[in-house]
């Protein structure tokens, strides 16, 4: 090629807004080649889950699209192995540079090694660009005695007081060498099975929609509102950020000052802060970051209706089927059940971080493995044997039972404080509502979960 060309590996940063990594590469050379590449390696695994491969697929042609409004020819797509596939794609070009966002899982991480690698023997430089996915990269801030902060609040003091790089409008035009641009497969092609009735649209064209309208209506009211369940005063952006549809960088820069907007600030602090602990100990995606001696117990009945929301505690059972229909889940419901299955039926906070890995579309390595970690006590919580009682928890979030009722639909009909509590109902109404009794005494679970770490620090 007469020009210089350079390589656009897109990974989890599926947008043209404010994307380094794009802009690196346009900036780099006359031609840009966007790359994406359907890795061997992970649609073999169980992360590749149907929820997540339907966004995937929506988020891959709405940026083919947004390329091609931008001069390119589009996305190119390739399958294989993402190092051969891009090496080859460089010689093709002859392209010098390849540009990618940093990421932090060790399989993230061992690709990028790979990539970095085989391109120096074609004589091309990989280009890393860690501002792309993290408002501060993971090894930006550390304190003095570690690598990584393993405690929120010292973190974010610093978090807060690092310099921000400026938002990117994104190019407003692309060029890009000719290739044969491979195709986007169908989500049910790449990985069959049963999807939630209710996703979330994916792409960035959605993702963009959906924060102009939350910033404009509803941020400022969000540190007041945010854990009111029923009321659902949540951005509902976590697939975009998890996806890269949605900038976090441009999420701070646009938030605004108010107090809502300073608490979801906050949030997007704790997303950057779980991927420091994940960078630097990779191997906490299965192992306890905390070791606290547990002996998980094994019971498929106990797990099974958990999994289904059929443990007859209303809240916990909204919450399970609400993922179960929609991919996604409010956080304070992860923080019920993640409590519930690991403190009130003591069993392994593993099997939550599959199943929810399983079903949700934001489902992220780093937060949803580090957050199972944090309810179960293993992880970063500083009071490790808190245990939430879903009662008083439906109480304080869900006083109304509004919640309960749109996703226990046997309880439709019932009034709180009833609602919360069917098991206090008359025999012959229990009778024909087809909603278990409790699967465990709260009591029983909360004391049990106590004895067995108390038993385990001895």
């Amino acid at each position: 090629m007469s020009s210089s060309t350079a390589i656009a590996l897109f990974t989890r940063d599926l947008r043209a807004h404010d994307n380094p990594t794009l802009q690196g590469a346009v900036d780099s050379a006359e031609q840009a080649l966007p790359v994406f590449v359907l890795d061997d390696t992970i649609l073999g695994s169980p992360y590749l889950a149907p929820n997540r491969t339907s966004f995937l697929v929506e988020a891959l042609r709405d940026l083919d699209k947004s390329l091609k409004q931008r001069g390119a020819d589009g996305l190119v797509i390739r399958r294989g192995d993402t190092a051969r596939e891009v090496a080859a794609l460089a010689d093709e070009v002859g392209a010098r540079t390849v540009h990618v966002s940093g990421d932090w899982s060790a399989y993230a991480q061992t690709r990028q090694r790979a990539l970095e690698k085989l391109l120096a023997g074609h004589d091309c430089e990989l280009v890393v660009h860690g501002e792309t996915l993290a408002v501060v990269p993971p090894g930006t801030v550390a304190p003095t005695d570690n690598d990584h902060f393993a405690v929120f609040t010292p973190y974010y003091r610093r978090w807060g007081d690092h310099p921000r790089r400026p938002v990117l409008d994104g190019p407003s035009r692309l060029a890009s060498p000719r290739v044969a641009k491979g195709e986007i497969p169908a989500a049910e092609t790449l990985c069959p099975g049963d999807r939630a009735r209710y996703l979330p649209t994916g792409g960035e064209t959605a993702g963009r929609r959906r924060m102009q309208a939350w910033l404009r209506s509803s941020v400022r009211t969000y540190a007041d509102q945010h854990d009111d369940l029923a009321g659902d005063n949540t951005s509902r952006m976590s697939p975009y950020l998890h996806f890269g549809c949605l900038s976090a960088t441009e999420l701070v820069a646009r938030a605004g000052r108010s107090r809502g907007a300073q608490a979801f600030v906050r949030q997007l602090a704790w997303r950057d802060f779980n991927l420091q602990v994940l960078a630097a100990r990779p191997e906490v995606a299965s192992q306890d970051y905390r070791d606290r001696g547990d002996r998980w117990r094994r019971d498929e009945e106990d797990l099974a209706a958990w999994r289904t929301g059929r443990t007859g505690y209303p809240i916990v059972d909204a919450a399970m089927r609400q993922l179960m229909q929609e991919g996604w889940m409010h956080n304070r419901g992860r923080l019920i059940v993640g409590s519930f299955l690991t403190k009130t039926l003591y069993l392994d906070w593993r099997e939550g971080a599959r199943h929810f890995l399983h079903h949700l579309v934001d489902g992220d390595i780093a937060n949803n493995q580090l957050n199972w970690q944090w309810v179960a006590g293993t992880g970063t919580d500083t009071r490790p044997s808190r245990v939430l009682n879903p009662l008083r928890q439906a109480e304080r979030f869900d006083p109304d039972g509004a919640y309960v009722r749109r996703y226990v639909p046997e309880l439709a009909n019932i009034e709180r404080p009833a609602v919360h509590t069917p098991w206090d109902l008359p025999d012959d109404v229990r009778k024909g509502l087809d909603y278990p009794d409790p699967i465990i005494d709260l009591a029983e679970g909360r004391r049990r979960f106590l004895d067995a770490r108390e038993a385990a620090a001895q």
